[in-house]
């Protein structure tokens, strides 16, 4: 089996580069679709346009609609078709990201992508995870390349709120986990092939950096700061996780994360909340050290990722619907199949609850 690690041709990050947006997308194409999501173009929507007119850049705007469906994709597609667009600008959250992604993709386009919020690896990754219009998982839409460029305003992202900050990095824990247990199990990662050491290297490097950097970004960006922390964490969560996942590979806190999507008393939370208990979970099934546990769980209590069902709002869940949980997250064809051991809804099951008594 051959080695395989996958990335977007150039990422850059720093704050105010969005300013130099037209910079990055000329070189591309002539007439760009800017998909925002709603509260990036409340904020930054009339400057991103008044750049590109000064600019004399082509371009049509939309505001994307909440979730990644093929309902959506397929309505940006009639814009794309009607105005002749040739370059997708996706500017927003994980969910805008990776429908920009989707629509280059059926459109035959080259993507830019620019996070408003570091809350997923989502940014850097040939991958889009579809919905239901009802917020449900639906599947993972795999796509041949990663994106063109990535462009990482470390001012914006500081200027979000702080718990979006923080589920990146609930997003971002699971990385070094499921690239170790896929590693260990030999399967191959979403990039088609085996973990490279480098992208080993890297889902490990993110760890390090969110254990020591984590709470000092955290406590910055409450305070609407950047900081050589933010720096650290907006590029552990953003290009770190999302190489480390995508050539590292998925296992099982990520579908583990996938059916609690099914909880409706879990659907407040972000991405990233999910999986970090997802992590617990994942950690609990393959019995690892009660140490390195303890580490994960005092981590998450410092920046304030859940630990239990109580602090994702779940308490009330049945055993019926934690069963149903157990058995989405082993469906065919789920992640938790990279494990290097058979799992099981039962096995599942029990590790939530011992996940939720730790």
């Amino acid at each position: 089996m051959v080695k395989i690690i996958s990335s977007p041709s150039k990422y850059i990050q720093g704050p105010n580069v969005l300013q130099s947006l037209t910079q990055y997308v000329t070189p591309f194409g002539t007439k760009a679709l800017i998909l925002m999501g709603a509260s990036v173009a409340r904020k930054y929507g009339d400057d991103i346009k008044k750049n590109m007119d000064l600019q004399n850049f082509n371009y049509v705007a939309d505001i994307f609609t909440g979730e990644c469906s093929h309902d959506e994709i397929k309505r940006l597609q009639e814009i794309c078709n009607i105005n002749k667009v040739n370059v997708i600008i996706g500017i927003g959250g994980g969910k805008t990201l990776d429908t920009a992604k989707a629509v280059a993709h059926f459109q035959h386009c080259p993507v830019i992508i620019a996070p408003s919020i570091a809350s997923t690896d989502a940014p850097t990754s040939a991958l889009s995870v579809i919905y239901t219009p009802e917020g449900h998982f639906q599947e993972y839409l795999m796509l041949p390349k990663n994106p063109e460029v990535v462009l990482v305003d470390s001012f914006v992202i500081s200027q979000a709120p702080v718990r979006l900050l923080v589920a990146g990095m609930g997003d971002a824990l699971a990385t070094y986990f499921e690239a170790r247990a896929n590693a260990a199990s030999g399967k191959t990662s979403m990039a088609g092939g085996l973990p490279t050491r480098a992208a080993l290297a890297l889902a490990k490097l993110c760890f390090e950096v969110l254990l020591a950097d984590g709470l000092k970004a955290k406590l910055a960006v409450q305070n609407q700061q950047n900081s050589a922390a933010v720096e650290n964490i907006i590029e552990a969560n953003t290009y770190l996780s999302g190489i480390g996942f995508e050539s590292g590979g998925l296992a099982g806190a990520h579908a583990i994360h996938n059916g609690l999507t099914l909880l409706e008393s879990c659907h407040h939370l972000y991405h990233g909340e999910k999986v970090a208990f997802g992590t617990l979970v994942q950690m609990v099934l393959e019995n690892a050290d009660l140490d390195e546990i303890d580490q994960v769980i005092e981590f998450c209590k410092s920046v304030g990722l859940p630990t239990c069902l109580v602090d994702m709002g779940a308490i009330a869940a049945t055993k019926e619907q934690l069963m149903e949980v157990a058995q989405a997250a082993c469906a065919d064809g789920e992640t938790v199949h990279n494990m290097p051991f058979k799992v099981t809804a039962l096995d599942v099951y029990s590790a939530i609850l011992v996940a939720n008594s730790l």
